[in-house]
């Protein structure tokens, strides 16, 4: 774990985790050499309360592992800890649903690019170098957004679906950093320079351009049974998310596979899976030895069901229709999306309980 022999653009790493095992030290073993500093803000928003302890915290030994990471492996301090509580909030739970948390790293910034990142999300070294040539080739580069891979169940199985193909594949990450810049949203991650405008209004880096470098995200976000569950548990609670039936869709779906085609956990649209054969970032493929070892203990899917589902022909058809259906559907569901729109601006909105609106309740 020994940094790059030239370390220029600055780059300042953001993390936020909560429940961040088996992934959070791997992932700073990863990020450590390529880091002017990695600045992990760690704890709860109001909506995970179900999955963090009574005081806020993670409750799977994330907070101690960072700790621990600092003492024995950070021998250039790159790495800063934060805590609701550094930010006075003395309950330990953070306000509102991540700005709180992104901005939190962001202000303590003092690289020259940021590059917001999640526990589970990761990329390959040589990834990483071609975005740091590029960015030394081209200091006017204001940011850029990589298309990122979901895995699911296995580090050999993705999910794919018209969710992520009409647009949530695309993640903007990187961020030109500077005096006077702000990050003003998490939804959608969001920086403003020392004039207020968007860094992504300049000479920013496409995700097809991205991938057209060769460089991808790695997702390991639906890899193992309890991040399925915590992760169902918040969005099921975050207004923000809308998903009620989340826990659902983790029983019935992740676990039993009984609706083979709503396999992401954005389940109002079709999905379905794929098998990867590509490799994987060096530390993902430790942490996966560690496993399989025993050194590192926890609970994986069971995949038999999923082999067999994609050795099945009927799936591969079904699927193949699927994914060519999503085009031409695409222009009948903006249509759609219109008259739902104008209909809520020109039709009464009366109270579905009768009463007049303006009425008070009885």
């Amino acid at each position: 774990m020994t940094d790059r022999p030239n370390p220029s653009p600055r780059i300042t790493f953001g993390m936020i985790v909560l429940n961040g095992e088996p992934f959070v030290l791997y992932n700073l073993r990863a990020l450590y050499p390529y880091a002017h500093e990695i600045i992990v803000v760690e704890g709860a928003a109001p909506a995970a309360i179900g999955i963090a302890t009574e005081d806020g915290h993670s409750r799977d030994g994330t907070l101690d592992a960072i700790k621990r990471f600092m003492q024995e492996e950070d021998p250039a301090d790159k790495v800063t800890l934060v805590t609701a509580e550094d930010e006075g909030y003395t309950n330990g739970f953070w306000p509102g649903e991540k700005n709180e948390q992104s901005q939190a790293y962001a202000k303590r910034a003092t690289g020259d690019y940021l590059w917001q990142i999640d526990c589970d999300e990761f990329y390959r070294a040589d990834h990483i170098d071609i975005v740091m040539d590029r960015l030394r080739a081209d200091p006017s580069i204001s940011g850029a957004s990589f298309h990122q891979i979901t895995f699911w169940g296995d580090t050999q199985t993705t999910v794919d679906g018209w969710y992520l193909r009409r647009g949530a594949a695309t993640y903007h990450r990187l961020f030109k950093w500077g005096p006077g810049y702000r990050y003003t949203s998490h939804r959608p991650p969001t920086v403003t320079d020392a004039s207020g405008r968007d860094v992504r209004t300049d000479n920013w880096v496409t995700s097809r351009q991205t991938r057209e470098w060769g460089v991808v995200l790695f997702h390991y976000s639906l890899l193992f049974p309890k991040q399925v569950i915590e992760k169902c548990d918040y969005y099921g609670r975050a207004e923000w998310a809308r998903r009620p039936d989340a826990l659902d869709w983790a029983d019935n779906t992740f676990f039993r596979l009984t609706r083979p085609f709503r396999v992401h956990n954005v389940y109002d649209y079709p999905s379905w899976l794929e098998r990867f054969d590509g490799d994987h970032p060096g530390e993902v493929k430790r942490m996966m030895h560690d496993i399989a070892e025993k050194t590192l203990r926890i609970d994986t899917r069971p995949m038999d069901d999923v082999q067999k589902l994609l050795d099945s022909f009927s799936y591969r058809i079904i699927r193949q229709f699927i994914q060519w259906a999503d085009y031409p559907l695409r222009p009948l569901e903006r249509t759609k999306n219109r008259f739902v729109r104008l209909w809520r601006r020109i039709a009464p909105h009366e109270p579905s309980n009768g009463r007049k609106k303006g009425e008070p309740a009885p």
